[in-house]
């Protein structure tokens, strides 16, 4: 069984995630999107939250092949832990090559036999990450065509709790 591990923070997933996943899940026989927990970032959402979203979003897009858990630490210890072969990155635009393939090449140094893949999602979510999202959210915005509809309605509901 080929497995890729799909690592982010998604904060929330998008539409661009989802696109990135779907192309995965029609190459591996198994995807594991990791919701990274980093503690230098301050996401708007907890973990299990976006966790939560993830899961609500491969439901919803009809990925059977996708699982979604959380993880902290060495990326490729957990990749070896699910018996990953490949890791998968996303590229929008040629400003994410540079740090990718710094990842890449430092990922490949500390786990040879786990290759990583560049995906490139739909040209239409060139423009869109989670960053966006949230500051079009906060904004009132409506982000209805750029996440899932589990995360419209997430985020409606935590910026009306702040």
């Amino acid at each position: 069984m080929r497995t890729a591990i799909y690592p982010g923070t998604f904060d929330p997933v998008t539409r661009g995630h989802l696109d990135i996943i779907a192309r995965a899940a029609q190459m591996f026989d198994r995807v594991v999107v990791t919701v990274a927990v980093n503690s230098a970032k301050s996401p708007m959402f907890t973990t299990d939250e976006r966790l939560t979203l993830v899961r609500a979003a491969v439901k919803e897009a009809r990925l059977p092949n996708v699982t979604a858990e959380a993880f902290s630490g060495l990326l490729v210890n957990f990749a070896r832990k699910k018996k990953a072969s490949a890791l998968i990155r996303g590229l929008r635009a040629v400003s994410d090559f540079e740090y990718e393939f710094q990842m890449a090449l430092m990922n490949r140094k500390l786990a040879p036999k786990i290759t990583t893949v560049f995906l490139m999602p739909h040209e239409k979510y060139t423009y869109l990450n989670s960053s966006i999202v949230r500051e079009v959210a906060r904004l009132g915005g409506d982000v209805t065509d750029l996440v899932p509809a589990a995360v419209a309605r997430a985020l409606q509901q935590k910026l009306k709790h702040r």
